[in-house]
């Protein structure tokens, strides 16, 4: 009976830590899906989707050489989306137009790096044109999932969002972490 509780308890462990890698892993794949259709992109194509299935394709390519961070932002914010990525929210202009660019993340794959950002930090976005902004950190907040003021429309800003704590064992909740920067250079 010992050997089957012990087997029992081994089974379920790997199928927890398999369970947990498969989400992590899928992440990091379709990232390298998503650099092929954004090559595509920067040649000319338009909505270039990365698998024949996929109903989004990447809009800009976020990078934060601080943090080593180099991501493909995909079109929309659904949560079948950011399973594959951060994703731009469709209401608000793509990053490298006039306005509040709004992209969000989940914060324990693709976004997890917010937390590291500090004020004065850098963030490049390449947009599909080829065009790179760069966008200084000016805010860190935490903010009600209710509270739509970082959807303003405000002159060449990036706003960055993800679910708070970073360390919460139950996802989603009512706070929101978000990363406002503003443009300071075109490249």
């Amino acid at each position: 009976m010992k050997t089957v509780i012990t087997a029992v308890l081994l089974l379920l462990s790997l199928w927890q830590i398999g369970s947990g890698s498969y989400i992590y892993l899928k992440a990091v794949a379709a990232q390298l899906l998503i650099k092929q259709a954004w090559q595509q992109t920067l040649a000319g194509e338009r909505a270039v989707k990365p698998w024949s299935w996929a109903d989004t394709w990447p809009v800009s390519r976020l990078l934060v050489p601080k943090l080593n961070v180099d991501l493909y932002v995909l079109q929309g914010s659904a949560g079948r989306t950011l399973a594959f990525g951060p994703g731009h929210m469709v209401n608000t202009p793509l990053p490298g137009e006039d306005g509040n660019s709004v992209i969000g993340g989940h914060r324990d794959t693709h976004f997890r790096f917010l937390q590291d950002l500090a004020i004065g930090d850098k963030i490049m976005v390449q947009t599909s044109s080829g065009e790179q902004i760069e966008y200084e950190v000016s805010d860190r907040s935490i903010v009600d999932q209710q509270n739509t003021d970082v959807l303003l429309n405000e002159d060449n800003r990036l706003t960055l969002v993800t679910c708070y704590p970073f360390d919460a064992i139950v996802p989603g909740g009512p706070l929101r972490f978000v990363v406002a920067a503003k443009a300071v250079n075109v490249i």
